[in-house]
């Protein structure tokens, strides 16, 4: 049988429990004494039994009252606990953003994002998984994640929505001393007679269609990692295209990294959300931070292309 009892109702019955006093726990509710009585008596009405002992100059709790109070308060402080819950997810003082990205964004752009929204947001569970892009994809349709960072064009899926961050143009690793290194920039056709260490998934039909077929490279040779990519540049004699925002970890294995032009090719970075999904607080925080955050960052790259 279902009971329609109301939490003011609960709450006069504490109430009074605690003052023993009707007139002080009207006054402790901020009710009239009349409006308090009509609680309790509707209460008892709803639950079929008597709650209160009362008499002329004092208030008690039946036997019925007596075991029926510590179900009330756990029940109470059980619904406060999920308001607190819910107050703390709403403000952002907890709640989980799930991340996926693959190479080289995992190993370039999020460590950074991450850390920036982290500190803003400390009481935010960031998880993180570096993974190829189809397990972003992936990760993104099944809900395990959920945002995903990537190259634009790769979500084919309806069900995936595509934000593009920005355009970074793409450049060449090469080897210190390798002769295309002497020049201020490369240009497509320098690298038809150089062969090509690609990691990018699709690249002939992300990259290589927007160069003329004629300066295509003659010969690229697949690798599934950029780190494996710029690692064969110490033992052999190549050339690895990688986006702009690349730089530092480029750097970091002492190559040399310069424009490829004739023609500039961008890169376009995006973030990935399944279509049409609501969103816990925490993630739509981050996908607003992180659009802020990578349009500065973009921003920046184009002040250090400058250069």
């Amino acid at each position: 049988m279902t009971m329609h009892v109301t939490l003011r109702q609960l709450q006069a019955f504490v109430a009074v429990m605690e003052a023993g006093s009707f007139s002080e726990a009207a006054e402790a509710m901020h009710l009239s004494q009349a409006a308090l009585s009509g609680l309790i008596r509707e209460l008892e009405s709803r639950v079929g039994v008597r709650l209160l002992d009362r008499t002329t100059r004092s208030v008690s709790p039946s036997a019925v009252g007596e075991a029926f109070e510590p179900m009330v308060r756990r029940v109470l402080a059980s619904l406060d606990e999920a308001l607190d819950s819910l107050s703390n997810l709403k403000d952002l003082r907890r709640g989980v953003v799930r991340l996926a990205a693959p190479e080289p964004l995992s190993c370039t752009l999020l460590p950074e994002l991450i850390a920036s929204y982290t500190a803003r947001h400390p009481g935010i569970d960031v998880r993180f998984e570096d993974v190829p892009i189809e397990l972003v994809l992936a990760g993104l349709q099944n809900g395990s994640t959920d945002v995903g960072f990537g190259p634009a064009g790769v979500a084919a899926d309806d069900a995936i929505e595509a934000h593009v961050l920005w355009a970074d143009p793409l450049w060449v690793a090469l080897a210190p001393g390798d002769p295309l290194a002497e020049a201020a920039s490369v240009s497509w056709k320098d690298l038809r007679a150089t062969p090509v260490v690609n990691y990018m998934p699709n690249f002939s039909p992300n990259v290589l269609s927007q160069v003329p077929v004629r300066n295509h490279p003659r010969k690229i040779v697949p690798v599934h990692r950029v780190n494996t990519a710029l690692s064969m540049l110490q033992v052999m004699r190549g050339a690895v295209v990688c986006p702009f925002i690349t730089e530092p970890f480029v750097r970091g294995f002492g190559l040399a990294f310069l424009p490829l032009l004739q023609p500039q090719v961008s890169w376009r970075v995006a973030m990935f959300v399944r279509r049409g999904l609501s969103v816990s607080p925490a993630v739509e925080s981050f996908l607003r931070f992180a659009r802020e955050f990578t349009r500065e960052k973009a921003t920046g790259s184009a002040v250090g292309r400058g250069r």
